[in-house]
């Protein structure tokens, strides 16, 4: 009686093998169950590292070094240096190299975005997350079962990466750092009216934008050259890698300068625009420029109090993740089977989806920070 040949196809550079079986057609009507749709659960779920893929023998943002590690971006909570494997954009990679140096990992390997990869046996794809440069969505399917891990993403336009692109999914895997009703984030483009303003009336004063080095800062920038500013903009040192990067990879950020005053008459930065992390701008550095107004871009900062307490004296509200009304959206707009909420405020964002009739449960993974927003 003639053998049948089923060739596995799941060899790839991430480690995987190419199997090639053969069984009789006696044992035919067993084989479509190795097939049957595989359970959520048993394709991705929480561990103390990350999010887990068994099948695959891979984490999705592993908060401690592992063998294999597929990193959706670029912030510091996701992506850590360590991992013996890591798969992720091109540019997840070169901002990881930035940050971390050579080292940061044994071997890399880049994805495409819509490159499918085949990692023993699954079925993994990264897609535009709309977050920073290089940010992806990571889509993980075998026998039928996609999950889609969404990272950090947002929705609104920024020239500075590529934008969001929804996924359809039976399991989508949401961020809520701004997962409460409240949080109704304005246009930022009215928010840079607001910097615009504060200039035109303290034209003698420097302002100081606190933004998050990776992303923000050069997001910040950006509006500002397309919301009319021409003046060169300082930067602070941690900043200037990361900057030349983003232009290195076409993205306009018009004339920057390095911040450094030692040397430098400080009526130099009357007037001038600042951009640095936030922790720069709480020491000595801070206060030698020329009357300096504390600014703060985040989305945080519709939360008077944190403002205040940071001693902000003009807040923008300008956030890189989504805020509730875009959450819901997202999520009605992909309709999967099931959601999956971590980092942030997931119990109300699991009760909203509850009543619209999606299964839904919190994951509680802990690391990952919303701060930098």
């Amino acid at each position: 009686m003639p053998a049948h040949l089923f060739h596995f196809d799941t060899g790839d550079s991430f480690g995987s093998t190419t199997l090639v079986g053969t069984c009789t057609p006696l044992a035919l009507p067993f084989f479509p169950a190795i097939f049957a749709r595989m359970k959520p659960d048993a394709l991705l779920y929480p561990a103390l590292e990350g999010l887990y893929c068994p099948e695959g023998g891979f984490y999705v943002d592993p908060v401690r070094p592992v063998e294999r590690a597929l990193i959706t971006h670029g912030h510091s909570d996701h992506a850590r240096p360590g991992h013996t494997n890591v798969l992720a954009t091109r540019q997840t990679l070169d901002i990881m190299q930035i940050r971390y140096g050579d080292g940061f990992c044994a071997s890399e390997q880049a994805a495409a975005f819509g490159e499918e990869i085949l990692i023993n046996g699954v079925r993994v794809s990264f897609h535009p997350a709309g977050h920073v440069l290089g940010s992806a969505q990571i889509a993980i399917e075998k026998n039928g079962t996609r999950i889609v891990v969404s990272g950090d993403y947002k929705r609104r336009a920024d020239p500075t990466c590529a934008a969001y692109v929804p996924v359809p999914c039976d399991v989508f895997i949401t961020e809520a750092t701004f997962g409460l009703p409240v949080f109704h984030h304005p246009d930022p483009v009215d928010e840079m009216g607001k910097l615009h303003a504060s200039l035109r009336q303290f034209p003698e004063r420097t302002h100081l934008i606190g933004a998050y080095a990776l992303g923000k800062a050069q997001r910040v920038i950006r509006l500002l050259r397309d919301t009319g500013y021409d003046q060169p903009i300082y930067i602070h040192g941690a900043m200037e890698r990361l900057c030349d990067y983003y232009v290195g990879q076409g993205i306009d950020l018009g004339e920057l300068r390095p911040a450094t005053i030692e040397s430098r008459d400080r009526s130099a930065f009357k007037g001038a625009v600042v951009v640095g992390p936030s922790s720069a701008f709480a020491d000595r550095w801070a206060r030698r420029f020329n009357e300096p107004l504390p600014a703060f871009a985040s989305g945080w900062m519709m939360v008077r109090q944190r403002a205040k307490q940071q001693g902000v004296e003009l807040p923008l509200v300008i956030s890189d993740h989504c805020d509730w009304p875009e959450l819901t959206e997202t999520i009605t707009d992909l309709h999967p089977g099931e959601v999956w909420v971590t980092h942030g405020r997931e119990e109300a964002l699991v009760r909203w989806c509850q009543l619209q009739g999606i299964r839904a449960r919190p994951l509680h993974l802990v690391g990952y920070e919303d701060e930098a927003d």
